[in-house]
């Protein structure tokens, strides 16, 4: 072992600047600069030439004029000319510069792949490389390293939630479109082919023109499916199978090889499953879309299987195989005798390729099983996944006993991999549902029964968890032998926990494995749902001789600031329970925890909401520890800095100590997936990135280095700024003008109208408060009139509390050597960058009333503020210093989001002015607007 360091050799050792693959920062030369300008010049003069063709020059003309005028700020000869502007016109002018966006944002991401990988090995050569440093240092040692990559899993969860503004035909188009760029920017490709390129660039911006950006109807969970699947199908061809391949070559630096059977990489999805608040989400559709998913998923495995049989041309004249792959190619022959006499003319000598058309052939079968709901047929179809698994594994062990390595750890491998990445849905589908459901469904069934002597929905909590922590530990139905009587709660509940059951019985074990209880406020939350899912057979509570069986999970989601401050000792209660214990057990000790960061940030400000996230994970990481649990964390980010969003990578980073020990669950919603995924390069980079970021996190930030009175210093200067920031947010929102405000100077009424989730953006029942507010529209709408509160706000207060309680030196040391403070402060700095209040004093003038308007100036004290203290904290000149493609990307964008926002002021005026009734072509000018927008400032919620 090394000799050990000073706290002044510690800090220095880590204090590094923010790896460039991790998030658009990092360092762009002049030259990339100068191609991606002029990437989008290109890209800009054929939409103009499109418009010119299909709406006239004049158009084109009054285009250009509303963006020159947009330059000047408070033009009144922009808001005049706007105001005249025919509703038939306005719609046009959306269109226009939404369209800009979507070319610049594609033509973006693909310059923005190339800058990270022309300079680099990618991050996971680097993480490999620091754990190398640190097995030769004798930090780490090769025990702990091969137990650590034995359970490492990234899983990202595709989310329905309501962000993505753009249709999936849209982002279809836009793919192609960089797929062309990249060609014509290719320098190998001979000039004979430059006028074909550049004529099918300008035939897809025609057809871009030509499309519909707005969704005629509002999406079914369904479509929502669906767009999920588009982009795990391109991940799965596209991204996965080299990924992996990655990983397995860079591990072989560490002389350690990663079974195939590892799932290093796996996905998740919450459409079909996540069914708070959402109506639309019924037993019926769940099973809807996990056959979709399923059939996509098996057409998918062949597509891989065709190809890779293709390879797989080895004869039997030139090596051998294993008798056990003999055997099986005997019994496919006697279960599908016509694939049998098909292939046996050509490739009877061909052992690996016929096996692998039976293979295909039982892919075809099981799907047509699967969408027809007919019986399995054994030998003819697959009952499982891992019998698939099983079929392509003999293949390799046989070239592998040959000894060809080559042919065995290379295609077969790679398709086992990517196979067992996706199994046959494509994701894995998490269940969420509010705990108040499984109350209500609780006290049906007691009331039914009529044995408590207070009704269950008049017992206090205490009473509640023993009375439910006894019925968890019990075997006997409280449904009984007939269950036609049930209310419409108890049914409802039950007729979910069927739904799952049948669905596992259907498709597998990997198809549901959480079930996720939202707001949950104590033990009885989660041991409701226990008790919920035996009565369908899903869990056998079994008793302190026999052992427990749980079918699914159960995790408790914590949402607001409260709920994260008692996590800890939560979990400390559910877990020293014996009968919830035993379900843990039988779930292989992994309890798995869900952090909530919307509802907490929009509950008490990001600085509050972001630490007690840091604090409740150190609790719950020490409780488990002490049960002898693996905690699984799941952490539900949205795309904004004000919902949790940010860099992933940064953010796995950024985790305490131990926290991470292999696996870890992120969620991916919105415009953050067509952001992350629509182009298979960036798709690899982010992905890697985060795989990297969940293997180094779990090997080498176990245990903190750091003295416990440096930490001490470091924690209680944060719950100074945590404090004096929640205080000076919850002043804001408390206001009893902020809601009017924020209705007034943003369009998240309209909101509703766009079509772009199923899921409503209010919560039924409620008075139409601040609280009844989804933390989706209230960070689009903020977003939109480029306030972009939730991200900010409260940070300027608590940072300046700090300071006057003399903690200038420990700031500064936070910011140069803790993760986790770095990352928060890079968030806020980009989220102040994209914050323009010269834009949103024209929303508040035109749109606010006169009396609500003087909170714009507490927004803008705490702004000023903000920058100043952050720029204090960082020693920067100004924002994003560190972050030059970043500061670059935004400035690009501009100079065509100003014309759109002064456009949705005048059309907000307008429609308003109009009342319940408005122009429809107003109303479809305005929701094109924020389209736009939207599209122009990307992670918007």
């Amino acid at each position: 072992m090394t000799s050990p360091r000073t706290p002044e050799q510690i800090l220095e050792a880590d204090r590094r600047e923010p790896d460039p693959a991790l998030f658009a920062g990092g360092v762009a030369s002049d030259e990339q600069h100068a191609a991606l300008r002029a990437s989008v010049r290109l890209l800009s003069t054929l939409l103009g030439e499109a418009l010119e063709r299909h709406e006239g020059p004049e158009l084109l003309a009054l285009v250009e004029q509303v963006r020159t005028l947009a330059r000047k700020p408070d033009d009144a000869e922009l808001r005049s000319l706007l105001a005249d502007v025919p509703p038939q016109t306005a719609v046009v002018l959306a269109r226009a510069f939404t369209a800009y966006f979507q070319l610049a944002n594609m033509t973006e991401q693909l310059h923005r792949w190339r800058e990270l990988t022309a300079t680099d090995d990618g991050p996971l050569a680097r993480t490999v490389g620091r754990i190398a440093q640190a097995m030769a240092d004798g930090d780490v040692d090769r025990e702990l390293v091969e137990q650590v990559l034995a359970r490492v899993e990234y899983r990202p969860v595709f989310t329905a939630h309501p962000t993505e503004a753009s249709r999936r035909t849209v982002m279809r188009l836009l793919r192609k479109v960089a797929e062309t760029v990249e060609a014509t920017e290719d320098p190998r490709r001979p000039a004979s082919a430059a006028p074909r390129d550049e004529r099918r660039l300008a035939e897809l911006v025609d057809l871009l023109w030509q499309t519909d950006e707005l969704r005629v109807v509002r999406p079914q969970p369904q479509d929502e499916a669906r767009t999920a699947v588009y982009y795990l199908r391109s991940i799965a061809a596209e991204v996965v199978p080299d990924l992996l391949e990655e990983l397995d070559r860079q591990l072989a630096r560490l002389d350690v090889t990663l079974p195939a059977s590892a799932r290093p990489l796996r996905f998740g999805t919450w459409a079909g499953g996540d069914r708070d608040g959402n109506p639309n989400v019924t037993p019926d559709v769940t099973l809807e879309i996990q056959r979709i998913q399923h059939s996509a998923g098996l057409d998918e495995l062949e597509r891989m299987v065709t190809e890779l049989l293709t390879e797989m041309t080895s004869s039997t004249r030139l090596v051998d195989v294993t008798p056990a792959l003999q055997e099986s190619l005997a019994a496919d022959a006697e279960a599908l005798p016509v694939t049998w006499e098909t292939v046996r003319r050509l490739n009877a000598e061909e052992p690996y390729r016929v096996k692998l058309t039976f293979v295909r052939v039982r892919l075809q079968r099981t799907r047509d099983r699967l969408v027809h709901e007919t019986a399995h047929e054994p030998g003819r179809d697959y009952a499982d996944f891992a019998e698939l698994v099983r079929d392509l594994t003999l293949v390799r062990e046989s070239m592998l006993a040959d000894g060809d390595h080559l042919t065995g750890d290379g295609a077969i491998l790679r398709t086992i991999r990517t196979a067992v990445a996706f199994s046959t849905g494509l994701a894995t589908m998490d269940v969420r549902e509010h705990s108040g459901k499984h109350h209500a469904a609780l006290a049906e069934l007691y009331d039914r029964i009529g044995e408590l002597e207070t009704p269950y929905a008049e017992l206090d909590r205490p009473a509640r968890i023993a009375l439910l922590s006894r019925e968890m530990a019990s075997r006997r139905p409280l449904t009984g032998a007939g269950a036609s009587d049930l209310g419409e709660a108890a049914a409802a509940s039950l007729a979910l926990m069927s739904t799952i059951r049948r669905a596992l019985d259907t498709y597998g074990p990997d198809v549901v494995e959480t079930y996720i209880v939202s707001m949950t406020h104590d033990v009885d939350d989660l041991f409701a749902v226990v008790v919920l899912a035996r009565e369908a057979g899903l869990v056998d509570p079994g008793s302190e001789r026999s052992p427990a069986s749980a079918r699914i999970g159960f995790a408790p989601l914590f949402e607001t600031v409260a709920e994260l401050e008692i996590a800890g000792p939560l979990l400390d209660t559910l877990l020293s329970d014996p009968a919830y214990r035993r379900v843990v057990a039988a779930r292989g000790d992994v309890q798995e925890i869900m952090l909530g960061y919307s509802d907490s940030s929009k509950d008490a400000g990001i600085a509050a909401s972001q630490w007690q996230i840091h604090r409740a994970q150190r609790s719950l990481r020490d409780v488990a520890a002490r049960h002898g649990v693996a905690l699984r964390l799941f952490h539900g980010r949205g795309g904004s800095v004000g919902r949790g969003g940010g860099p992933t990578a940064e953010a796995i980073m950024s985790q305490p100590n131990g926290s991470l020990t292999g696996p870890v669950k992120i969620t991916e919603q919105g415009e953050v997936i067509s952001d992350k995924y629509a182009l298979p390069g960036l798709g690899r980079r982010n992905l890697e990135g985060a795989l990297a970021a969940v293997i180094e996190a779990s090997v080498l930030h176990r245990h903190s280095l750091l003295p416990q009175d440096l930490l001490d210093e470091w924690n209680a200067t944060m719950d100074v700024v945590a404090a004096h920031g929640q205080t000076a947010y919850r002043a804001l929102v408390r206001d009893p003008g902020l809601v009017p405000f924020f209705v007034a100077a943003t369009p998240v009424d309209e909101l509703g109208k766009m079509n772009i989730g199923s899921r409503p953006s209010k919560r039924p029942g409620g008075a139409g408060g601040l609280d009844d507010l989804r933390a989706i529209p209230w960070v689009f709408g903020w977003t939109q009139s480029r306030i972009i509160l939730p991200g900010w706000f409260g940070v300027g207060s608590g940072l300046e509390a700090a300071f006057a309680d003399g903690r200038e030196d420990a700031l500064r040391q936070m910011y140069g050597s803790w993760p986790f403070f770095r990352t928060f402060l890079s968030n806020v700095q980009m989220t102040l960058s994209k914050t323009d209040l010269d834009i949103a004093a024209q929303y508040v003038a035109a749109l606010v009333p006169d009396d609500a308007q003087p909170l714009f100036e507490v927004i803008r004290d705490e702004h000023a503020r903000t920058v100043e203290q952050v720029l204090r904290v960082t020693g920067q000149d100004a924002l994003l210093t560190s972050a030059p493609v970043l500061r670059h990307t935004l400035s690009l964008r501009d100079a065509y989001l100003a014309p759109l926002h002064a456009l949705q002021v005048s059309l907000l005026e307008r429609t308003r002015a109009d009342g319940d009734e408005p122009d429809p072509d107003l109303q479809r000018a305005l929701l094109l607007t924020i389209n736009g927008i939207a599209a122009g400032l990307r992670n918007t919620g």
